[in-house]
């Protein structure tokens, strides 16, 4: 799967400014920068020098064609000649020319889709997409602070290749106040709880700093790899996270666009692994080819599942039936339905185990994941239970029959969410241009990777190359829960020849999608 977009040659080559402070060695110099003379002097005595000897070359080669003298015959002078324009020629090609070439190679193609595509492009384009250093790198380089740029002194250098950086122990702030330096310690000793520099302070972004270098003192380790300015702490208090010491940068990349329903999509995949978002693209280009996928929603319907117990097997087993009879369903969804405006309560399974009942209660939410609009109808429910069966002991919201960030044979059976079938047929041709293969590998290797290899492994939902890989990008990039990634991830790849083995067509279905509305498609496309 292919990716298109192209590196600028800009940022491989965009100048640094180095301080004299911080390093006076100039890395990797230009041909034009080797000789310890003025740029100027160094540039006319190359090009003099170039220009005569192709002139003396020249005008003694044309000697010997018109007296018949073989050219391989070279005299001492002509050897130097040839040494000297080689000389000359390297030092142009290092000055100039590489940025040049570099320029015309990597231009991005006017046509996105452009089916035509030639080997050497892949091979361009998977040259182009391989990590350099890996993307974690990222945390060691942060955003430096304003600062007020001077014109001199200035040294311009072009980029030295990327390496791996080594963690510097900079603690943050570099100034610390007397104030903060007390905080700090009594922090340190146990006085004063991490938890409350906030409330505390009233600054999130200096309780955060405080507390990032309190934890650097107590653990003796170094946070100076982890981003701390360029963030608004104030926007996650008391909401997102707790005890900020930072935050982790995540690059975003763009697959598509995926032709779906008729409609055209540009889908963000947030991933630190490399060519996924490239390989992704490619099943997109391959799938936008042919005329798109069609997808249909089976069901949708969020789940909770509360654990209750008595003191008999009897009278759980006398809720079980009162709940799973039809005459007893209005009444229960009313006082289900009764706490939102859109959840809707769908049907109620339980299971017995001893005295202890398990009620997984399914309900559509609109276009919310839902699982706050489900948690509350069932404690709806429980309290208008209650009063029939007055014995009954709530032992927890949720028993993990839901079953919610776990793999579960009942969401594989039953879903979960979104359950979700998506199906493409892809032409030979493009199998063939596209995806490097044929029709017949793909179907061979799909049964005997994809079903037979995780049946013998004993998967459950697994049926699939690397559904997971594109779920839990799409849900980082989107704000969905990472954690849902588990069962959302269950997927079943199915490839079967078309038209004598010409053409392939593809499906995946997907029972268990936890995810907002309208994006459940997508991501069981993507799985394609």
């Amino acid at each position: 799967m292919e990716g298109t977009r192209r590196r600028s040659t800009k940022s491989i080559h965009d100048h640094k400014l180095v301080d004299h402070d911080e390093s006076s060695a100039v890395i990797g110099p230009k041909a034009s920068d080797a000789l310890p003379l003025p740029l100027y002097i160094t540039n006319a005595l190359f090009f003099t020098v170039f220009f005569s000897v192709v002139y003396f070359l020249l005008t003694r080669w044309r000697e010997k064609i018109r007296n018949s003298t073989p050219l391989h015959l070279l005299t001492l002078s002509e050897i130097a000649a040839i040494f000297a324009f080689i000389t000359s020629f390297i030092y142009m090609l290092g000055f100039f020319g590489i940025d040049f070439v570099q320029s015309l190679i990597l231009r991005p193609s006017p046509d996105v889709w452009a089916a035509h595509d030639d080997e050497e492009d892949e091979e361009d384009l998977l040259k182009e997409d391989a990590c350099i250093v890996p993307c974690g790198q990222a945390l060691d380089c942060p955003a430096p602070p304003p600062q007020k740029l001077t014109v001199d002194p200035i040294v311009v250098v072009p980029s030295p290749p990327l390496k791996p950086k080594a963690v510097d122990e900079v603690p943050f702030p570099t100034t610390l106040t007397e104030e903060d330096e007390e905080i700090i310690s009594s922090v340190v000793a146990g006085k004063i709880p991490s938890y409350s520099l906030e409330s505390k302070l009233g600054d999130c972004m200096r309780a955060a700093a405080i507390r990032r270098e309190a934890l650097q003192r107590i653990t003796s380790k170094s946070l100076s790899g982890l981003p701390l300015e360029g963030f608004d702490y104030e926007s996650i208090l008391g909401q997102c996270c707790e005890m900020p010491v930072g935050y982790v940068q995540i690059p975003v990349g763009i697959a598509g666009p995926l032709l779906l329903d008729g409609k055209e999509y540009s889908v963000p995949m947030a991933t630190t692994e490399g060519c996924l978002v490239a390989s992704t693209n490619r099943g997109c280009k391959a799938i936008h080819l042919c005329g798109g996928a069609t997808s249909v929603l089976l069901r949708d319907a969020m789940t909770r599942a509360p654990v209750v117990r008595f003191g008999t097997a009897k009278r759980a087993a006398q809720l079980k039936l009162y709940l799973e009879d039809p005459a007893n369903f209005e009444a229960v969804s009313t006082a289900f339905n009764k706490s939102s405006r859109f959840g809707r309560l769908q049907n109620i399974k339980c299971a017995l185990a001893g005295k202890n009942l398990y009620m997984r209660f399914s309900c559509s939410t609109g276009d919310a994941m839902g699982m706050n609009m489900v948690s509350k109808g069932v404690q709806n429910v429980l309290d208008f239970v209650q009063n029939d069966f007055p014995d009954m002991d709530v032992l927890g919201i949720s028993g993990n029959y839901c079953s919610d960030k776990k793999p579960a044979a009942v969401n594989w059976i039953e879903g979960r969410g979104k359950s979700v079938v998506c199906e493409a047929i892809i032409k030979g041709d493009v199998v063939r241009k596209v995806l490097k293969t044929n029709v017949n590998t793909l179907v061979e290797l799909n049964m005997l990777k994809n079903l037979t290899g995780s049946a013998m492994a004993g998967a459950l939902g697994g049926f699939n190359a690397h559904a997971s890989n594109i779920v839990s990008a799409i849900y980082i990039a989107t704000g969905q829960d990472p954690a849902q990634n588990v069962e959302s991830s269950h997927c079943i790849t199915m490839m079967e020849p078309l038209n004598g083995g010409e053409d392939l067509h593809v499906s995946v279905t997907m029972p268990s999608i936890e995810v907002l509305h309208n994006i459940d498609p997508i991501l069981v496309v993507y799985a394609l």
